[in-house]
């Protein structure tokens, strides 16, 4: 059983054909219908396609200003692009630790970490569950950061009755094949903010303007392509006709996932607070400290279950380890569940025994590493 599998059908192929019988391939009108699409979900003002969410994240430090000399708090657990992109910028990552139950930042340990350099804050929205982001945007406002929330799995969530996204001054998502939706490789950036909705447009494509009535851009900005093509964007645009349908019907296996995990001993299911709507776009469950992960991961494989780690602790990584002086256990939290969380398979098309199926092999793997 795969981890995950993108949900694709005809609706895909069709799109496609219909953007290469127009000849226009790179970033045009299909490209602004996804745009649309994504904006009206989640009410957003803007939308900006972008190649990845990577590059998504990195435009809008960009639009922020971040650069050399400032400091950007960024959780500790989460994959390396969160913080590779301040890097790119000059500025330096101050990793934060995170909670042991939601995955997400610390926000006692985001005080801490606090200096007059920091200039914006990063939230990650863990395997598509929302930061608490009441407390963290009152932190934010009271020592004037900029929030850029890093939304990559968290298409869809919601925290309080709000689009997770649209709660900062910028969002950013990601459609990469294990996204709720994709479009092979892509992202988003989100914003109500005119000013940086303008930046963001000059930016995305070489710093280029072109005059009303001009035959030729005019370039007032060193810029970058960061490009969606229409290609990617029209399977976008058919992976969206289906989202409503896939979130819910992950939503239900996580909800049977969890139900059959509460009698597995070693095991403890991801949570979903009061106000709070997970996407599940990973099922990432603990288990107990005296458990090898590793070995679990490959007696599942035995049994013909794909599973994996849940994502890094960053300041374990060679690179950080390197640059900034940290050792592993600095940021004990996070490195506990780097060291102890797992990806169990979950995507719309499983079948209807695959949650049993999954929860007996790890069960049966479990035993067989303890005994």
């Amino acid at each position: 059983m795969r981890l995950f599998v993108p949900y694709t059908d005809e609706r895909e192929i069709e799109e496609v054909a219909r953007v290469l019988a127009t000849g226009y391939l790179t970033q045009g009108p299909k490209v602004a219908e996804f745009e649309g699409m994504i904006a009206r979900l989640i009410g957003s003002r803007y939308a900006f396609a972008m190649s990845s969410c990577t590059t998504a994240l990195h435009l809008a430090l960009v639009a922020l200003g971040i650069g050399p000399g400032d400091e950007v708090l960024v959780p500790d657990f989460t994959f390396p692009a969160t913080a590779n992109v301040v890097v790119q910028q000059g500025a330096r990552p101050v990793l934060v630790d995170v909670r042991t139950d939601t995955y997400n930042l610390d926000l006692g340990d985001l005080e801490s970490r606090y200096t007059s350099r920091v200039r914006a804050v990063i939230p990650v929205h863990a395997f598509g569950l929302s930061a608490d982001m009441e407390p963290l945007m009152g932190f934010a406002r009271r020592h004037g950061l900029a929030v850029l929330e890093d939304a990559a799995c968290a298409l869809g969530a919601t925290y309080r009755g709000r689009f997770c996204g649209t709660i900062g001054d910028l969002g950013c998502f990601s459609f990469h094949p294990r996204k709720s939706i994709t479009t092979g490789e892509g992202g988003m950036i989100v914003t109500g903010d005119e000013a940086l909705a303008g930046r963001i447009r000059l930016l995305r494509s070489h710093g280029g303007v072109r005059p009303e009535g001009a035959a030729y851009f005019e370039f007032e900005a060193a810029g970058f392509n960061y490009r969606l093509s229409d290609l990617q964007a029209a399977v976008g645009v058919a992976q969206m006709g289906k989202f409503a349908w896939v979130l819910e019907r992950k939503r239900e296996l996580a909800r049977q996932l969890t139900g059959l995990l509460r009698t597995v001993k070693g095991v403890t299911p991801p949570v979903e607070p009061d106000g709070y709507m997970h996407t599940y776009q990973s099922y990432v469950v603990m288990l107990d400290e005296a458990v090898d992960r590793d070995t679990v991961i490959a007696a599942m494989r035995r049994r013909d279950v794909e599973t994996t780690l849940g994502t890094y602790a960053l300041h374990a990584q060679p690179f950080f380890r390197r640059t900034y002086g940290y050792a592993a256990g600095d940021l004990p939290a996070s490195y506990g569940v780097f060291r102890h969380s797992l990806t169990l398979p979950l995507y719309a098309q499983m079948e209807a025994d695959d949650p049993e199926r999954v929860v007996e092999a790890l069960e049966s793997a479990i035993t067989e590493v303890a005994g």
